[in-house]
C-alpha cells in the first residue's frame, strides 16, 4: 500500500476547522485515503466524523495510505504518491486555512 508519514501541525490537532480542511483535501483527490496512528487502525480520511473521533492531536505522527485494490485503472502509483505528499503538507500546516 502506498503510504506517507506526516505530523499534525495544527495547534488543536485534527478537530473542527483543521479536520474539515484536511477531509475536503482528501475528498478532492478522489482517492480512498485512510489515516492512522503508528499502531492504530486505519480510518476513512474522507469521513469528518471518523477523523475527528480518532483524536489526532498536535504533533501526532500519522500515516496516510491507499489500498492498491481500491485504485481505479486510471490511477497510477505516481499520482497516488503525489496526492499523499500534498495531503501530508495539509496536515503539517500550522494553521487551518
Amino acid at each position: 500500500m502506498p503510504e506517507q508519514r506526516a505530523v499534525v501541525g495544527a495547534e488543536i490537532g485534527l478537530h473542527a476547522r483543521a479536520a474539515a480542511v484536511f477531509v475536503r483535501a482528501v475528498t478532492d483527490t478522489g482517492l480512498p485515503v485512510t489515516i492512522r496512528k503508528k499502531d492504530g487502525r486505519p480510518v476513512d480520511a474522507r469521513s469528518l466524523l471518523e477523523v475527528m473521533t480518532e483524536d489526532f492531536g498536535h504533533g501526532c505522527e500519522v500515516f496516510l495510505g491507499v489500498a492498491p485494490e481500491a485504485l481505479r485503472d486510471d490511477q497510477t502509483a505516481a499520482g497516488v504518491k503525489s496526492a499523499l505528499n500534498a495531503l501530508s503538507a495539509v496536515l503539517e500546516a500550522t494553521e487551518a486555512r
